[in-house]
């Protein structure tokens, strides 16, 4: 029997979503706009984003992330994002690659090379997640459907609890 995750908050990590099922579980009933396919989706609210963050973490079944995102008033200053799964395969996002289409109601990032890779960066009550979609081409090995997004403790600046 499969279960599904909580939507009230993410799957733990090692459960293989559809980037759009995980986009669902991330956000419950406050998808990103522009993302076909979403049941009931409606626009993200406004939050005013300002962070100087760093997350770098080590899970147990071998996920690693290491970011760091510095944002002054809903513009993204700068952005170095690493992910791997154990030694399966790993994604990377440079700011330098991208560009930033959109800063409200959230964050969006495009790919410069016009390849569809688009990074968002939202904010709610507990933490500020930067995430990614169609963005297969930036990650080696078979991981991509692993690749979660990273989450910021938006007074600390540090990895924001999952829940």
């Amino acid at each position: 029997m499969t279960h599904d995750p909580p939507i009230d908050r993410p799957a733990p990590r090692g459960w293989r979503l559809p980037a759009l099922a995980l986009a669902t579980v991330l956000l419950g009933s406050c998808a990103l706009p522009g993302i076909p396919g979403l049941p009931g989706s409606t626009p993200i609210a406004y939050r005013a984003i300002n962070l100087d963050g760093r997350c770098a973490q080590t899970e147990e079944d071998g996920f690693r992330e290491n970011a760091t995102l510095k944002v002054a008033d809903n513009t993204v200053q700068s952005l170095q994002w690493q992910l791997s799964v154990g030694k399966r395969g790993s994604c990377r996002f440079s700011g330098n690659d991208f560009r930033q289409v959109q800063s409200r109601p959230h964050i969006e990032l495009r790919a410069r090379d016009g390849g569809g890779c688009k990074l968002m960066i939202w904010r709610d009550d507990r933490r500020i997640t930067l995430a990614h979609a169609g963005c297969e081409s930036r990650c080696t090995g078979d991981i991509y459907d692993e690749a979660w997004p990273v989450m910021f403790d938006p007074a600390s600046g540090a990895c924001a609890a999952a829940r």
